[in-house]
């Protein structure tokens, strides 16, 4: 199986930074795409920002400048370093992986992490 852990979360005040951290674990061949997605309060699950196997990034039009998402394919880590924080990016962070294991023949699966919770506010 495959674990996704991530940390990082906490409350901050507006214009403040986290960083949120996320490392997956278990038993894989590969990791393709690695990315953050938040759900606030009442809200659907949004893309936040993800990240290819080569670098190749995409970021949702609220956090672009704002936020920078990174890994290391060695570590099968994936960063998201968010500056200039606001209200709005209150909600709980999930990070996503997609996963290539060897399951007779290699296969891609979709795997979650329990989520860590961002609160910003004065």
């Amino acid at each position: 199986q495959v674990q996704l852990v991530e940390s990082g979360g906490g409350v901050v005040q507006p214009g403040g930074s986290l960083r949120l951290s996320c490392a997956a674990s278990g038993s894989f061949f590969s990791v393709n795409i690695m990315g953050w997605y938040r759900q606030a309060p009442g809200k659907q699950r949004e893309l936040v920002a993800s990240i290819t196997s080569v670098g190749s990034t995409n970021y949702a039009d609220s956090v672009k400048g704002r936020f920078t998402i990174s890994r290391d394919n060695a570590r099968n880590t994936v960063n998201l370093q968010m500056n200039s924080l606001k209200a709005e990016d209150t909600a709980d962070y999930y990070c996503n992986a997609e996963v290539v294991r060897v399951v007779s023949v290699l296969r891609t699966f979709n795997y979650w992490g329990q989520g860590t919770q961002v609160t910003v506010s004065s």
